[in-house]
């Protein structure tokens, strides 16, 4: 063990060119022992010695050739510094055994190989294995000054093209190896979990590796065991990944334009796709993967969605693919049976989506009409209208927005109605078939259609003449306890609200809550009517407190019964502050204290 004050003295011994061969393992075991005090390890002396080997490990690299001696020095290095040393060729090849014993491969590692074009293979040989989101750094991490501007920085040379096609292969081998089978444990998992579609086809690093080699898509998507996979991504991601940096690029120039000269005027953007592609990519347009899968209410249904989504993306697909959308929206509708009515709430914005989805694609009058039908079946919104808060009123002066109309798009309750005009604007829709939905709409429903500009105007005359004459009649109106103290009956006003019918939307319920439990009028009649969560978890003991302590008094097993009710499970049925307190006394007569009363 050398003296932790010595160590800059060992490593000016091992960068000098004077010192003999047979001093390097003296000089090696004092740079790589670890500092030790009577106390322990030395931590200020192990910070300076490994200082000190990091300053001269590429000189000892440089001259050590013995194993022994080599695998001592490469297991004090860490990532980085191995990286580095590659890079300065102090690292190679034949070393790679030894490193890949305490190491694991990493991009750095593998670039500082490949700058070196003897190492290349080497580099190559590291990629199995590694994660994508490592093979998306070896390509973005090849540039160092990427993020930098540095103007009289020299630019990088590319990436060799061997290394690229690796990194490439690795990447998107998974998704191609998903595609050709349709049993892989992906598939299965996405259909239990209703997510329709395996992880890999999401965004990540396989596009974004992919999305930096533009000029090679025409050829990716005729590769015989990578094309199907790079069709899958171009369709899914280069548009979107378009209209993002061309959002950015807006938003910047805006910022920097003189606010004197007005708007600029912007040039039609080129899609990232040009037709050829589009004709190229039309083999995955449908997702025939998923044609076979079992479970089909739910894969069919998700097949439709990913389709419609690729065509909003390119539109032009529209034309040059119009026969085969077609036929597998009726394929999708008929094997899945995507219009038979929601058996639960839960599946209503399922419903508002095959509607919208079968706008776009469908040519099918039959199907048509009847996405009309599922539309007129759902449950109906309830807009409610809460009190303006002084903030609103402070940052904005647009009365608007507390117009019934906005409060029903605020809260995105107007999705039904949208759905029903995306229909309308069908060519093949009977009109018939959407008209006789009006009357199931909701009065606001109308109303938002009466205030359309971009709807046919035959659609525009007919909920107009539908449309309430006021449309706040058709809102819940929450009251302050101020405008209540003028009402004769309060507690009345609040049980009303509450007996409000129920709506899809959650935020709605939400502000009905709030107001009861806000309103000094509720009683403990309003509050056992209210989710239990939302009572218990509100820092305001004076609303649940009185009525535990009354309920529970002297008698533990009560006490015991409200500690094992509160004791539930993200996964559990939500309850009633009136079913607790129920569940609680329910245990005075040998019942389950979790028994669940209405």
């Amino acid at each position: 063990m050398a003296n932790a004050g010595t160590y800059p003295l060992w490593q000016q011994l091992a960068v000098s060119d004077a010192l003999p061969d047979e001093a390097l393992p003296t000089v090696i075991e004092a740079l790589c022992s670890t500092s030790l005090a009577p106390y322990g390890v030395d931590g200020r002396g192990e910070e300076r010695r490994t200082k000190a080997l990091a300053d001269a490990l590429p000189a000892l690299l440089s001259r050590v050739t013995r194993p022994g001696l080599r695998r001592r020095l490469l297991q004090q290095a860490d990532d980085k510094q191995l990286a580095e040393l590659a890079d300065q060729g102090a690292v190679v090849a034949a070393d790679l055994p030894m490193i890949l014993r305490t190491h694991r491969p990493t991009p750095g590692l593998v670039i500082g190989l490949a700058h070196h074009p003897d190492q290349i293979d080497a580099a190559i040989g590291l990629l199995p294995g590694m994660h994508d989101t490592d093979l998306e750094d070896v390509v973005t991490d090849w540039d160092p000054n990427r993020h930098l501007y540095r103007p009289d920085a020299e630019p990088a040379p590319p990436i060799p093209p061997a290394l690229f096609d690796a990194v490439l292969e690795h990447a998107l081998t998974p998704l191609a190896r998903l595609l050709q089978d349709p049993q892989h444990e992906e598939w299965q998992f996405a259909q239990r979990v209703d997510r329709g579609l395996p992880h890999e086809f999401g965004e990540g690093a396989p596009w974004r590796i992919l999305a930096t080699c533009p000029d090679r898509w025409h050829d990716l998507v005729e590769h015989p065991t990578l094309g199907t996979a790079v069709q899958h991504l171009l369709l899914d991601q280069a548009e979107v990944e378009a209209r993002r940096n061309r959002m950015m690029a807006s938003s910047s120039s805006d910022l920097t334009q003189d606010a004197d000269d007005g708007p600029a005027e912007q040039p039609e953007p080129e899609s990232a796709l040009d037709t050829a592609l589009l004709e190229a990519c039309l083999p995955a347009l449908c997702l025939p993967e998923m044609a076979g899968l079992p479970k089909p209410s739910v894969t069919a249904r998700h097949r439709l969605h990913h389709i419609a989504n690729r065509v909003r993306y390119n539109p032009r697909l529209t034309d040059i693919a119009a026969t085969q959308l077609q036929a597998t929206a009726d394929e999708c509708v008929r094997r899945g049976r995507l219009l038979s009515p929601p058996r639960n709430d839960d599946r209503q914005h399922r419903a508002i989506a095959i509607a919208e989805d079968l706008a776009l694609l469908s040519i099918n009058p039959a199907h048509l009409a009847k996405a009309c039908a599922l539309l007129a079946t759902l449950e109906q919104p309830a807009v409610v209208s809460t009190p303006p808060s002084p903030r609103l009123a402070r940052i904005t002066t647009d009365t608007d927005l507390l117009s019934p109309v906005r409060l029903l798009e605020h809260n995105y309750q107007h999705r039904r109605v949208a759905a029903l005009t995306s229909l309308a604007g069908n060519p093949h829709t009977l009109r018939t078939a959407v008209t006789d939905t009006l009357p199931a709409l909701h009065p606001l429903e109308l109303a938002w259609l009466s205030h359309q500009n971009d709807i046919p105007d035959w659609l525009h005359t007919a909920a107009t003449a539908l449309a309430p004459a006021d449309d706040n009649e058709a809102v819940l109106q929450l009251l302050t306890d101020d405008e209540l103290d003028r009402h004769p009956d309060p507690a009345a006003v609040l049980q009303s609200w509450l007996d409000a019918p129920e709506s899809e939307g959650f935020w709605s319920r939400r502000d009905v809550h709030h107001a009861v439990l806000d309103s000094r009028h509720h009683t403990l009649d309003h509050l056992r009517q209210l989710p239990a969560d939302e009572i218990l978890t509100r820092n305001e003991p004076h609303l649940t407190i009185p009525h535990l302590l009354a309920l529970c008094g002297t008698q533990p097993q009560r006490w015991n019964a409200l500690l094992k009710a509160l004791d539930y499970s993200p996964t559990d049925e939500k309850i009633t502050f009136g079913q607790l307190l129920d569940s609680i006394q329910a245990t005075s007569a040998g019942n389950s204290p979790l028994q669940k009363t209405s």
